[in-house]
């Protein structure tokens, strides 16, 4: 996009540059985490000793099933704000799409894409090629109700909500989503 006012809110906010990238803007009354992955149970463990079913879903079909339950707390989920983290060129983002403008926040720049929250549904196939291609860095609708953020190499995403939007996603069985406070960082995988 050549326009990207729409991600003014992303770089106007206070937030702390990590929390924003991993919560969005401060703003919100609510927080939550997507885990892709179970937390770790102890300092030192690396993803790779977390054991999952062959059944278990993609990062981006966990993000997708999460981004439609929030569709349902916004007015405008026709108009919709994803960003792709710039560092994804050569191995997922197309060269020739970073050339233009990019949302550029504190140690990460972005390209900007404009759609309805339905673009999610094809996300592997307009990025990825029909292969594997991780979430959005960022998402949000029009109206601001509500911003999902996955930065790079986390196991985890955070979402940015109402109360009660992310307590609907407590609720969930087929996603595993906590409450979270932007203020702790949980414990991560070792690199």
């Amino acid at each position: 996009m050549e326009d990207l006012s729409a991600a003014d809110w992303l770089a106007s906010t206070d937030a702390d540059p990590l929390r924003l990238v991993t919560f969005g803007p401060a703003t919100f009354e609510a927080y939550g985490r997507l885990r892709y992955v179970p937390d770790p149970d102890e300092p030192g463990l690396s993803e790779a000793d977390v054991l999952l079913p062959d059944d278990h879903p993609s990062d981006i079909e966990q993000a997708r099933i999460v981004l439609r339950a929030l569709a349902e707390h916004t007015q405008v989920a026709a108009q919709c704000f994803y960003c792709v983290w710039d560092g994804y060129v050569g191995s997922f983002l197309e060269p020739e799409l970073t050339r233009g403008p990019l949302v550029v926040l504190p140690h990460r720049q972005y390209v900007l894409f404009a759609g309805d929250l339905g673009a999610i549904e094809q996300w592997e196939q307009k990025f990825g090629g029909g292969g594997f291609y991780p979430p959005p860095a960022f998402a949000w609708p029009a109206d601001h109700r509500w911003c999902f953020t996955s930065d790079v190499d986390s196991h985890w995403a955070g979402i940015g909500a109402s109360a009660g939007a992310i307590e609907s996603l407590t609720t969930r069985t087929d996603v595993d989503i906590v409450r979270a406070s932007p203020d702790r960082a949980p414990l991560g995988y070792a690199s």
